[in-house]
């Protein structure tokens, strides 16, 4: 019950900061602040009342989604409605940023960039922050530094002094017009003086102003290798193997010990491979659509679920905070949604006699499978053994993957969903508080520290600014990344057994 009321306790705090966040914006914000209470207020009242021993049934699910959905629209209409009737432009300092100003990391030198194995870390430097330190000589061209100091202008960005940064510049000043238009137009001019030789940051300085970064393009995302496109072909493979071995441990047997048994491991070993493809499909179908480049994917091959989903850097520049939350919550909508599916198809589908025996203290391992199981299947969880479809243990596993990959911790997609939303001062502390809260599970789970040590090694830097830094995402993105973020909780957080007796789970 402790771990239910944490999730609820968590998700209550957060939609309140929300309100917080929305009050300055007048009635435009608290619209926009109750369509995300209309997206997860179904979920918190279907856990409160789970909690209490009150548990709804399927039809009541659907309802209370059916229900939300139409309040969404409804708030929808009134805040575009609302939206017509005011001026849409704000002022540079009206725009909400949680980022931590000092922290605005740009791309650094020309040598990491070219070094394809070097960290994210390693390439980002503080481009809003400049060294206090007198710089020995600019190292732009001066014929450069001329002709991007004509971009300015009274109605764009009123230049007020510029600092040599690397092999680029910045400039501060104030910031004139909307972010958006403002952001295109110095684009467009730079465009026009320098060709595509130089790239054009908007972020955010140390004293929360806005200021101009202009870096040679030479210090672009690098692009995959030939050898590392071999790794990737090669961890493919071994997660296409671990994909099996699991089905086949799940069934009862080692199958790297009886490869002639591998016809039996396939029908769940390529369903659980189902929910990777989707993830994977989700992410390049929506980078497509915004024309952004990215890396094959690198799996990560795992005995215990098959595989721990994937890593895939960006091999293009963001232009902006809302590309990179569509790019990174595509895949886990994609794979999560299958998955998701899958669970509940098998729950409806499964029978007496179906060809998995689960004990169902396995229920117990998730407050959202769990609750689900109870749902549809009843008083069939108070047994010892539960039978249940195959399609509800390979939607378990991939709902597992998905949510792994949605915790909020560096370049994971739940971490790229925190920072697009919240800017990178929030995204730092909920990575060290996931690392944090994975080191404590390590007692009780050694996975935990498996995935702990991935983060730290291979996954704890942030995301490199998109070329926009300053404009947010809308209320719409921020309520799915809230709605993803909660599931992911409720799909890795564990019923206590004494809630899981109350409510019936469990011989």
């Amino acid at each position: 019950m402790t771990t239910t009321l944490l999730v609820l306790t968590v998700s209550l705090a957060i939609l309140g900061w929300g309100f917080y966040r929305a009050r300055p914006f007048g009635q435009l914000g608290i619209l926009a602040w109750l369509q995300s209470v209309a997206l997860v207020a179904p979920w918190l009242l279907f856990f409160g009342l789970f909690t209490l021993g009150i548990y709804l049934n399927l039809a009541g699910v659907l309802f209370l989604n059916l229900a939300s959905i139409a309040l969404y629209i409804y708030l929808g209409h009134r805040l575009r409605t609302q939206g017509r009737d005011r001026p849409s432009v704000r002022s540079a300092s009206a725009v909400p940023d949680h980022s931590n100003a000092a922290s605005d990391p740009l791309l650094s030198t020309n040598d990491s960039a070219k070094d394809p194995n070097a960290s994210a870390a390693s390439r980002l430097n503080v481009a809003a922050n400049p060294p206090s330190q007198p710089v020995e000589a600019a190292k732009i061209p001066a014929d450069d530094l001329q002709a991007i100091q004509t971009i300015f202008g009274i109605d764009t960005f009123f230049i007020t002094d510029s600092v040599p940064y690397q092999d680029g510049a910045i400039f501060k000043g104030n910031l004139r017009g909307e972010v958006e238009t403002t952001h295109a137009r110095l684009t467009a001019n730079l465009h026009a003086k320098v060709g595509d030789r130089y790239r054009l940051f908007l972020v955010k300085g140390p004293d929360e102003r806005p200021v101009v970064v202009t870096l040679p393009s030479t210090n672009d995302p690098p692009v995959t290798t030939r050898s590392q496109w071999g790794l990737a072909s090669v961890l493919a493979v071994a997660t296409l193997a671990t994909c099996l071995e699991s089905a086949g441990l799940l069934q009862g047997f080692d199958l790297f010990a009886d490869l002639n048994r591998v016809q039996e491991t396939l029908p769940l070993g390529l369903g659980i491979a189902l929910t990777l493809v989707a993830h994977e499909v989700g992410h390049r179908v929506r980078a497509r659509r915004d024309a952004i480049r990215l890396s094959p994917p690198f799996f990560i091959p795992a005995l215990q679920i098959g595989s721990f989903g994937s890593i895939v850097r960006f091999e293009s520049l963001l232009p902006n905070r809302n590309v990179l939350f569509d790019i990174a919550v595509a895949g886990p909508l994609a794979g999560g949604g299958i998955a998701f599916a899958m669970v509940i198809l098998g729950l409806l589908l499964s029978h007496q006699g179906s060809l998995f025996q689960i004990p169902s203290e396995f229920f117990q391992g998730s407050i959202l499978v769990g609750t689900l199981a109870r749902v549809v299947l009843g008083n069939t969880l108070q047994e010892s053994l539960v039978d249940v479809h195959p399609l509800v243990v390979m939607g378990w596993a991939g709902l597992v993957i998905t949510a792994i990959n949605l915790m909020p911790a560096g370049q994971l997609d739940g971490g790229r969903i925190v920072q697009a939303i919240y800017g990178r001062k929030i995204a730092g502390r909920t990575t060290i508080a996931t690392l944090i809260v994975l080191g404590l599970a390590s007692l009780v789970n050694p996975l935990a520290l498996y995935w702990a040590v991935l983060i730290l090694f291979l996954q704890r830097d942030l995301e490199r600014p998109a070329l926009n830094e300053l404009s947010e995402p809308d209320d719409a993105r921020a309520a799915l990344g809230l709605l993803v973020l909660f599931l992911m909780a409720a799909t890795l957080l564990p019923l206590t057994p004494g809630l899981a007796g109350r409510l019936g789970i469990g011989g």
